[in-house]
């Protein structure tokens, strides 16, 4: 096998944001996925949004587990800390990381066979915790590795490239993160950049478990009539219930929208979350509202896209724990074992 590197010179006049960075500082190795999967779309998706967000790289970790999907950390973002987990497992090493370092900003990126299947469990419970980080899913509804099997979030009479029926009913993962209480819960399309790019830099703003759920057809195996998760399929059925800006607030607020179609969320860094309204009657404040809404929709064959859930006031598992504000791996041994007396202390109270 061929390894092919990328040039580490960089042409003098590129662009740099507020970190001295410029976009290329934010991208990984050349990807070895199949030439169009979308799975590629989203990753630079996400170098964009961190190159506009002026994220600094060495303050990311990006953890996932097994599949064509969790292969793409290894695609963007170089320079950051990265852990390849086993199958499924990404959340829970994610929540240790999480405990041990809350500076970090965290990325945790998997696929619909690797968080609907063997991982679900694990998927539950770093959701209904509140783990600060954001969670993509890169779901295209087969085992791209293993030849196009269905995955759990194949929908219901879709059929497979050789012409198979799935008769099994689908795992919707936006539905089970607003059931587990996720705060920011978002499906987005990976042909579809300027509504993705945005939803990123708002999960990466938001405080506590940020979900996005990504539909991103497999070029390979799942891109033909009759696939749910095509191409084709998704953008004829997609209906966007809203665009969305983010600006944070130490940059000026440039936007053109129509009277009455703003909703602005300020989250607990001080940043703006704006959400430009294509449908007056939506509101993405309300949890129940947005679970119905996402259920009607999938009954008439749409696939619906864009913020779907946010709550401005949310917490996360430091806040619901009330740990110290110092990070874990900074606190010395006195403050970690901090004696005989306070350990009885302890003791006392569970007797």
């Amino acid at each position: 096998m061929t390894y092919i590197a990328k040039p580490k010179l960089h042409h003098p006049s590129l662009t740099t944001n507020k970190a001295c960075h410029t976009r290329r500082d934010y991208e990984g190795k050349i990807s070895t996925l199949c030439a169009g999967c979308g799975h590629d779309s989203i990753s630079a998706a996400i170098i964009q949004a961190c190159f506009e967000m002026d994220v600094e790289p060495h303050k990311v970790a990006k953890l996932s587990g097994i599949g064509c999907s969790s292969k793409t950390p290894d695609y963007f973002l170089g320079q950051s800390h990265g852990f390849n987990t086993v199958h499924g497992r990404m959340p829970s090493v994610l929540t240790g990381a999480n405990l041990a370092n809350r500076e970090l900003l965290y990325l945790g990126v998997s696929g619909d066979g690797d968080s609907a299947s063997i991982g679900i469990g694990q998927f539950v419970h770093v959701m209904r915790r509140g783990v600060n980080m954001v969670y993509i899913v890169e779901n295209n509804g087969v085992y791209g590795l293993t030849k196009g099997q269905f995955s759990a979030t194949a929908d219901q009479g879709s059929t497979s490239k050789k012409g198979v029926v799935n008769a099994d009913t689908p795992i919707d993962m936006v539905s089970l993160a607003l059931q587990l209480g996720a705060t920011f819960v978002a499906r987005s399309f990976s042909g579809d950049k300027r509504q993705l790019v945005p939803l990123i830099k708002a999960a990466i703003a938001h405080k506590g478990a940020a979900f996005l759920d990504v539909i991103s057809p497999c070029v390979a195996f799942n891109n033909h009539p009759g696939s749910t998760k095509s191409y084709d399929y998704v953008r004829e059925h997609n209906e966007a219930v809203n665009r969305i800006d983010v600006i944070p607030t130490r940059q000026e607020i440039v936007v053109d929208f129509a009277d009455g179609e703003l909703l602005e969320v300020e989250q607990h860094d001080g940043s703006v979350l704006r959400l430009r309204k294509l449908n007056a009657d939506y509101d993405a404040s309300n949890r129940i509202a947005a679970m119905n809404f996402i259920q009607e929709r999938q009954a008439r064959g749409e696939v619906v896209t864009g913020l779907l859930y946010v709550d401005p006031d949310a917490a996360d598992l430091h806040m619901h724990l009330n740990t110290s504000a110092t990070p874990f791996n900074q606190l010395d041994a006195g403050q970690l074992c901090p004696g005989p007396e306070v350990l009885e202390r302890l003791n006392a109270s569970l007797r």
